[in-house]
């Protein structure tokens, strides 16, 4: 295709898709997208709240068993990846703070799906003072608009959404300009992309990840609050938690002005930790409840239905092994729960095997969980280890739970 043959199939599509443009001069997402779209400031009240920092010098300078060798933590993620902030929080103490690739501690970031475990938050305080009256409404109730699109939106409640449950047929890929996600992500009007969709499953039946059903769930949070997500985030967290520095919340555009509920929170490391912190001490900042115990617990009980994610938020599960390091399986429910009784875990679940119909295995967890963005955006949270880790990068270097679980022993300070 010559070069005009190009342009001019870039200017039709221009007519009929008017994200696909600026998907292609975009291109793939990364964390600076906070530059190219308009947004609410999320600001900062009279009274910050810093950390104490003592570095655990020892710890951080400790050779860690990694596939590649023995090197310190500060060298490798230096090196070996694409780490923009990396911060450990241990008993309301930074232990360890760096920044790498000209970031500092003020350089906020896009976060991403992380902000999805933002929104579940301010759903909760929206519960919390009623504005939200039950998480079993219909989504219809807030968005009256969605009464007119697929019939299945009138059966579509507050808790498929906060659960990933919507059975909306939204495809979560970012490879195409044409896929449910670029249209969402780059499109100007996110209801209007929304309210097109139709529904593969029946609401409540099947469980999907979505940003789509994120998106939903933002928009219900708007209109019962009547505010942006970004002013609600600064009204109810961001002063009266002491952030330290301002926030921005990403929009669909000027005219619409819809928060990216699913994308959209840009932030730094430090204030990441708050709210991790937060959520380690049951919804309580400082003495003030900023958001209900009940909230908090809802949030962090793994949902085995939904592989561990529950209200926007992942549990960190781990498999129980034979002896070889493979599954162990058990004849039924019964043998497997009587297995689990002896086991040192603080929770432990039996699951049916779909691998291996009529079998069962075990799934235990040890009370961590977690929020993930793409290209690894990370709030990890350990409250048995009073642990909060954050990490902030440019790629997604081939996870980093393993490494969060690695150090959680290692910070006694």
């Amino acid at each position: 295709m010559t070069l005009f043959k190009f342009t001019l199939f870039l200017c039709l599509l221009a007519l009929t898709s008017c994200h696909v443009p600026r998907f292609f001069i975009r291109n793939f997402a990364n964390i600076t997208d906070h530059k190219i779209f308009p947004y609410t400031e999320v600001a900062t009240g009279d009274d910050i709240v810093e950390f104490p920092s003592r570095p655990d010098v020892e710890t951080a300078n400790a050779p860690l068993s990694l596939k590649a060798g023995k090197t310190d933590l500060t060298t490798w993620l230096s090196e070996e990846t694409s780490t923009t902030a990396f911060l450990v929080l241990k008993h309301d103490t930074i232990v360890y703070e760096r920044y790498f690739r000209g970031y500092g501690p003020a350089d906020i970031s896009t976060i991403f799906s992380v902000s999805k475990s933002v929104t579940s938050l301010l759903a909760g305080i929206a519960v919390d003072e009623r504005k939200i009256e039950d998480i079993n409404d219909p989504v219809t109730k807030y968005i009256p608009e969605l009464r007119e699109a697929d019939p299945g939106f009138k059966k579509l409640t507050i808790r498929h959404l906060l659960n990933m449950r919507s059975g909306l047929n939204f495809k979560e890929s970012y490879g195409s300009p044409f896929s449910h996600m670029a249209k969402l992500y780059y499109g100007t009007n996110q209801l209007r992309q929304l309210s097109k969709l139709k529904f593969a499953h029946e609401p409540g039946t099947h469980h999907a990840y979505q940003s789509g059903t994120t998106a939903l769930l933002g928009i219900v949070i708007e209109r019962a609050t009547g505010v942006e997500l970004g002013e609600y985030l600064e009204a109810k967290v961001w002063k009266p938690m002491g952030m330290e520095f301002p926030a921005t919340w990403s929009l669909d555009d000027k005219r619409h002005r819809s928060s990216k509920a699913y994308s959209g929170l840009n932030t730094t490391a430090r204030d990441l930790a708050k709210i991790g912190k937060l959520y380690a001490d049951g919804g309580k900042w400082r003495g003030k409840q900023i958001v209900s115990a009940n909230w908090v617990r809802q949030s962090t009980t793994p949902n085995m239905a939904n592989d561990g994610y529950q209200f926007q938020w992942y549990s960190v599960t781990n498999t129980y092994d034979d002896d070889e390091g493979d599954t162990k399986y058990f004849p039924d429910s019964l043998a497997a729960a009587t297995a689990g009784q002896a086991l040192d875990f603080e929770k432990i679940y039996a699951q049916p095997s779909q691998k291996h119909p009529g079998k069962w295995y075990l799934e235990s967890t040890d009370g961590a969980f977690y929020a993930q963005g793409i290209l690894n955006q990370f709030v990890y949270v350990n409250p048995k280890e009073d642990l909060v880790i954050i990490r902030q990068g440019e790629k997604w270097d081939n996870g980093y739970l393993w490494l969060f679980e690695m150090l959680g022993g290692k910070w006694e300070r």
